[in-house]
């Protein structure tokens, strides 16, 4: 078979398009859930009154569960997508409400956000993704203002550190990964 330039030219933009549907589809399906993620959750296997009680949209509370009706709080946080459907299935059999659920769930990378604030050109909540780290954190949100302090504060989980922004232009080895939920704070020099 002989293929024209044309056709060779849509048959390698649609590999690509299918590479990268899959690669968005392994990183949503790899990702753990953590506190404030909000989640699709849909059952089918129930009768039909029962789906529109529970198909809702969820949000993971700060202590990591998600609260169902019928079965109460599942913990959510820490699993990945799989792991969390057949916890929310087993769940629904174990306490013999449902004979045979089936959960499918659909969680957007893009509802996950680090929070920049203080002396940076544009405080805000930066989209995540998997590679980022507190420096592009900060240079999504404009980058420095001329009044930053070189001592950043990250704050994750209740926890606080301080990297010194020098440090790491000098060595982008010591440039840390946020995560979602992260809260990066660049206080005012002094100076």
């Amino acid at each position: 078979m002989i293929l024209s330039i044309d056709n060779m030219n849509r048959v390698f933009v649609l590999s690509i398009i299918s590479l990268l549907a899959s690669f968005t589809l392994s990183l949503a399906q790899s990702a753990r859930f953590r506190p404030g993620d909000k989640i699709e959750l849909r059952i089918g296997g129930v009768p039909p009154e029962e789906i529109q009680a529970v198909s809702a949209v969820y949000t993971i509370d700060p202590e990591g569960f998600i609260n169902l009706p019928h079965i109460g709080k599942v913990r959510a946080a820490g699993l990945v997508l799989h792991e969390l459907q057949s916890a929310i299935e087993n769940r629904y059999r174990s306490e013999q409400i449902y004979t045979r659920p089936t959960i499918i769930i659909n969680q957007q990378l893009g509802e996950r956000f680090v929070n920049v604030d203080g002396e940076v050109k544009q405080p805000q909540r930066v989209p995540y993704t998997e590679d980022m780290t507190l420096l592009a954190a900060i240079n999504a949100a404009g980058g420095l203002s001329e009044f930053s302090d070189r001592r950043v504060q990250l704050s994750r989980g209740g926890e606080k550190q301080i990297y010194d922004i020098r440090e790491i232009r000098k060595d982008p080895s010591k440039d840390p990964k946020v995560q979602p939920g992260d809260v990066i704070y660049v206080p005012r020099s002094f100076w």
